[in-house]
């Protein structure tokens, strides 16, 4: 590897690293709720929801892991049996893993769902154990009018030996359930992941850098940075795609470390927002405020101080001869920007001026583009 990139697969989203960062306390809660019920000898069924990159995944992993080395109900080890339903969204085919994590392989057509079930009643007599059962992205099974997950959540009352249920969801599935399934998931059976913020997401982030990336090459504006294009939605996963993609972009460059350019570059190529012609709509002297940031923005700042962007503007007015706004039509155009999704502002303390930053492009492309703009729109200058 390079000398930023040294171990990349622990930036992958579905990489399960050793610690679990800011999910401490629903893990912990999780664990107490499955050693409690198998201290006395009962199953347990627990539904995780959240959004898309709230750690769901990731949390059943880690509590799985740790049932496995630790938990035991009654007499029997626990043995975690992991299942995507994304991938298999069927009862036959979640059944089909079931079977081979019990040791018994059937052909994949031939049987009837009844006779499956009978074949995996055997495997778990021959070898008997408590199954933790997780069904990750369970919404793609359950609207298929599933009757599996009523048999395993009744599995020692229809003889399947002794299984916990773990269903993970980004959404509330248990609408789409029959009533005698729904009634295994009472109040303190569901736990909803509240989003990340950015700080959360700014530990994750130096967590995995620490991982994946060399020493010293991911500072901390460049962390923050990410954190904050990704907590608007709380998405874990679209923040470490975008360190990995802004790692590379760094690397090909030849970069020491990553800097906010590549990370705007990075969001622009892989998940672009600002267009050519959003661009072309803006007037004047938003373009030209525009490649006034593009040029404060150059070297390894994230966010400078809206008063050196005013400054900066002032020369580039002069630069293509018009006439700078006022300071109260210029701070307009700013918060027109931040509207538009082009530029964001950051408050700070009382009495010190705001930060400006632009994280969607590229300033070096932006520069290049609003310059073009500018000079198109400009007056041409006096002999």
């Amino acid at each position: 590897m390079g000398r930023i990139l040294r171990a990349e697969e622990s930036l992958d989203p579905s990489h399960a690293p050793p610690k679990l960062v800011r999910r401490d306390g629903e893990l912990d809660l999780l664990r107490k709720r499955y050693r409690e019920a198998f201290a006395k000898g009962t199953a347990y069924h627990q539904l995780l929801t959240g959004g898309i990159g709230s750690g769901k995944t990731a949390l059943a992993h880690h509590l799985g892991s740790e049932l496995e080395k630790g938990g035991k109900l009654g007499g029997l080890a626990v043995q975690r049996v992991y299942v995507n339903c994304w991938r298999r969204s069927n009862d036959r085919t979640v059944l089909h893993h079931l079977l081979r994590a019990v040791g018994v392989s059937l052909p994949d057509r031939g049987y009837a769902l009844a006779e499956m079930l009978d074949v995996f009643e055997q495997g778990i007599r021959k070898s008997p154990r408590h199954l933790l059962v997780v069904l990750d992205e369970v919404s793609a099974l359950v609207r298929q009018e599933t009757k599996l997950v009523y048999l395993l959540t009744r599995s020692s009352e229809v003889n399947l030996g002794s299984i916990s249920l773990f269903l993970v969801a980004s959404e509330d599935v248990l609408p789409y359930l029959d009533a005698a399934s729904r009634s295994s998931f009472g109040v303190t059976h569901r736990l909803q992941l509240r989003p990340y913020d950015r700080t959360d997401l700014t530990e994750i982030l130096r967590y995995r850098a620490s991982l994946a990336l060399g020493a010293g090459t991911y500072p901390d504006e460049v962390l923050d940075q990410i954190a904050g294009l990704a907590s608007g939605t709380g998405d874990a996963r679209f923040a470490l795609e975008l360190l990995a993609n802004a790692a590379r972009l760094a690397e090909e460059a030849g970069a020491s470390a990553i800097e906010p350019e590549h990370v705007r570059a990075a969001k622009g190529s892989g998940f672009p927002t600002l267009t050519e012609s959003k661009l072309e709509e803006l007037p004047e002297a938003s373009l030209l405020i525009l490649l006034a940031l593009a040029r404060s923005l150059r070297g390894p700042k994230a966010r400078v101080p809206t008063e050196r962007v005013r400054t900066a503007y002032a020369s580039v007015a002069e630069e293509f001869g018009a006439t700078p706004v006022s300071r109260v039509t210029f701070w307009r155009a700013v918060k027109q920007l931040e509207r538009e999704g082009i530029a964001q502002v950051e408050p700070v303390g009382s009495g010190q001026s705001s930060r400006l930053g632009m994280d969607e492009v590229p300033a070096s492309y932006l520069e290049t583009l609003v310059h073009e703009r500018a000079s198109r729109r400009a007056p041409a200058r006096k002999p």
